[in-house]
């Protein structure tokens, strides 16, 4: 079954170009010209992954991603100017999977896309209920085979990227992991990611445990080294 994407840009132009090269390579494609339109449509009917641009009428990128995420953690990619760069921290605080700067490339749009979705396959590749690959580190259990992330019993709701994040991290608890280990581990080889990308995805996972217990303090920052997960740590 191909993969749905929903492309929601301002320009006409980018939708056209676009949305032809995504249907050439296989994937089903539904375009839209604002957020407002676009939140509509994906609620009725989501989408495997949405790539949206920040700067559209209505209502922008950052908000549509943020309407999303009260009850999605659907795939997403920003497509942001390159004058955007706050922007697209925020955007990557908000949860947002990746975001690429136009002018781009449609190849690299290509290969950013089928990178998240050999993610998502390989996770659904170990199939239903407990795997081999599950991670139980005291409080925390990780199970790719449902997607499932629990904090004291608690579901924690991540994205394909927050998940591979923690994952790589708790598979070695004290184990210090530099950017480019998790870069490689979140996104793949061959796949550039600048280093903030990885800093505000961290940013976000600790926001998002801490949701569920506020006194959350596992993922350390080795400031000029990485990040490590401590499991024994304590609030």
């Amino acid at each position: 079954m191909a993969y749905r994407i929903a492309l929601v840009d301002d320009d006409r132009n980018i939708l056209t170009s676009v949305s032809m090269v995504l249907e050439a390579e296989g994937f089903k494609v539904t375009t839209y010209r604002d957020g407002a339109e676009a939140l509509r449509g994906l609620t009725a009917e989501p989408p495997d992954m949405a790539i949206l641009d920040i700067k559209m009428p209505r209502m922008d990128g950052i908000e549509l991603l943020q309407r999303l995420r009260e009850k999605s953690a659907m795939p997403v990619i920003f497509l942001t100017s390159k004058d955007d760069e706050s922007d697209e921290l925020l955007g990557l605080r908000m949860g947002a999977d990746d975001y690429i700067k136009k002018p781009f490339s449609q190849r690299l749009l290509i290969e950013r896309v089928r990178s998240i979705f050999r993610r998502v396959e390989s996770q659904k590749a170990h199939g239903t209920g407990a795997s081999a690959t599950s991670v139980a580190r005291g409080d925390l259990v990780l199970d790719p085979a449902q997607h499932l992330c629990l904090w004291k019993t608690l579901p924690v709701g991540l994205t394909v990227t927050e998940f591979l994040l923690i994952q790589a991290l708790a598979q070695r608890p004290g184990h210090v992991k530099s950017r480019d280990q998790l870069i490689d581990a979140a996104y793949g080889e061959h796949i550039y990611v600048d280093d903030r990308t990885i800093d505000s995805h961290i940013k976000r996972l600790r926001k998002k445990f801490r949701e569920v217990d506020k006194d959350f303090s596992h993922i350390e920052t080795l400031y000029g080294v990485g990040y490590k997960y401590n499991e024994a740590n304590a609030a």
